[in-house]
């Protein structure tokens, strides 16, 4: 009988290589790594088509000294923000340049928060009294902004800070347990009554005293509100044509019990761009039972789930998607992955389940001063790494902090495509998170807003669907 020393144990195998920079397509035909000069040169992908908004109407709500630092912050946009040496130039926002969309203002079109007003909510006794105060307050001037005969196309929030400070959150106990909430979210969650997309503009920000370059907000300020004003700032190439993408996660509804979750599909997405983002079903999970932190699904929930997200994708792309791709932050148990497959089975030609876990215990270090490469891919046995943030090769430059570390993906269900493929689709979907001009992140946007979405959703009374455009979520 052999004992554990007399066995010599087969070491993993273990590969690397290398995924090129993916490109991005923009107006004229043009192509580029890197989101920001891709506009700089040929212009966002919907400029010239019905879509693209020439002119973004604004309305800004605020009291009068904050109204007047967001139209000076406006200006400053419309004209451009001059780079450094690690910043590139924002060429302002023009017909002829940059997002060739004009920013249009009219004092009309403002709702002035007066000095009562802003008194009556900070004087408000108790956070939560005070924060459902400001929010009843931004309600009735976007309610007022909503009435207004002109077409608003986006709605600035401009809080002055005393009122931002003391309302911005805000945690208190309810029956369910304890309550968590965010004034930026709630608000974008009651403005979906209205159909407008907002955005808060912070008073550091319009004075010119934040931390991040005055280009870096500029570019990223200007993608979000070219996207909220219903435009397209890029288009993903490489993707797989008839595909669509599905995000999985939970989030636990607000005044819920402690065991209740949602299940969120975060966004539907196709070869484009376009997505969706959905509502999933309510369930009961119990931490303890299940001996998991991570919900998961029963074989009907995931199937019941997976067949509303097909149909909400049908009913909006006008097409059913020859391949589904699943991503999820956890892995897969064996009833998911039943409940899946009988949904997909039917219906597609083929599918692939995949788990991506951000880790840090396996990490690249090269032999040079710099990062590891985004792009990068170690196979370490049957395990991949994907370096999703890492040194960009294609610019020569590093746009994080500290020393990266690779995505897991920890399963992998389907086969119907190689991993090379699996990988490279990763890799782009990275780069579709129009709510910055960042040319990628760690996770693909199917995942990436996942924990802001739930945030927002859950602030969405269960008798009123949520609006499934992104504009609305970002």
């Amino acid at each position: 009988m052999k004992t554990t020393s007399d066995v010599e144990l087969a070491a993993p195998t273990i590969a690397c290589d290398y995924l090129p920079e993916p490109l991005l397509a923009f107006a004229q035909g043009g192509r580029h790594v890197d989101p920001k000069e891709g506009i700089a040169r040929y212009g966002p992908l919907s400029s010239g088509e019905s879509r693209h908004p020439g002119q973004i109407r604004v309305s800004t709500i605020g009291t009068a000294e904050t109204t007047a630092s967001a139209r000076g912050w406006l200006a400053r946009l419309t004209s451009g923000v001059p780079g450094d040496a690690k910043h590139p130039e924002f060429p302002g926002m023009a017909a002829d340049r940059g997002f060739m969309s004009t920013i249009a203002t009219d004092d009309g079109w403002d709702q002035l928060i007066t000095q009562a007003e802003l008194d009556s909510v900070c004087e408000t006794r108790g956070p939560r009294q005070r924060f459902e105060h400001a929010l009843t307050l931004l309600c009735e001037k976007t309610a007022a902004v909503a009435d207004s005969d002109q077409r608003i196309d986006y709605v600035l929030v401009a809080l002055p800070p005393e009122l931002y400070r003391r309302a911005r959150v805000a945690d208190y106990h309810e029956a369910g347990g304890m309550v968590h909430r965010d004034l930026r979210r709630a608000y974008k969650a009651a403005a979906m009554k209205y159909r407008l997309p907002t955005q808060f503009l912070r008073q550091s920000v319009a004075d010119g005293l934040d931390k991040d370059h005055p280009s870096k907000i500029a570019w990223n300020f200007a993608t979000a509100m070219y996207l909220k004003a219903g435009g397209v700032p890029w288009g993903a190439t490489g993707l797989t044509h008839g595909t669509c993408y599905l995000g999985i996660s939970f989030y636990r509804p607000l005044r819920a019990g402690a065991n209740r979750v949602q299940a969120s599909l975060v966004h539907a997405f196709d070869e484009y761009g376009d997505g969706l983002v959905l509502r999933g079903q309510e369930f009961e999970w119990d931490t303890d039972r299940e001996g998991s932190r991570s919900p998961h699904l029963t074989t009907d929930q995931a199937t019941a789930l997976t067949e509303f997200a097909l149909a909400r994708y049908v009913a909006e792309v006008k097409r059913t998607p020859a391949r589904v791709v699943v991503h999820k932050s956890s892995r897969y148990w064996a009833e998911e992955r039943e409940g899946f497959r009988r949904a997909l089975v039917p219906r597609v030609n083929a599918y692939d389940l995949l788990a991506l876990e951000p880790q840090h215990q396996v990490r690249l270090f090269a032999e040079s001063k710099y990062p590891p490469l985004r792009g990068t891919h170690l196979r370490l046995g049957d395990l991949d790494f994907l370096y999703t943030t890492g040194f960009l090769a294609d610019l020569g430059e590093y746009h994080s902090i500290g020393v990266p570390s690779p995505v897991l993906i920890a399963d992998h269900v389907g086969q119907d495509r190689t991993r090379d493929v699996l990988l490279r689709e990763i890799l782009i979907l990275t780069k579709m998170n129009w709510n910055s001009a960042r040319l990628g992140g760690l996770l693909p946007i199917t995942l990436r807003f996942s924990r802001l979405f739930g945030d927002i959703m859950k602030e969405i009374p269960g008798d009123r669907e949520p609006l499934t455009q992104f504009k609305y979520y970002v």
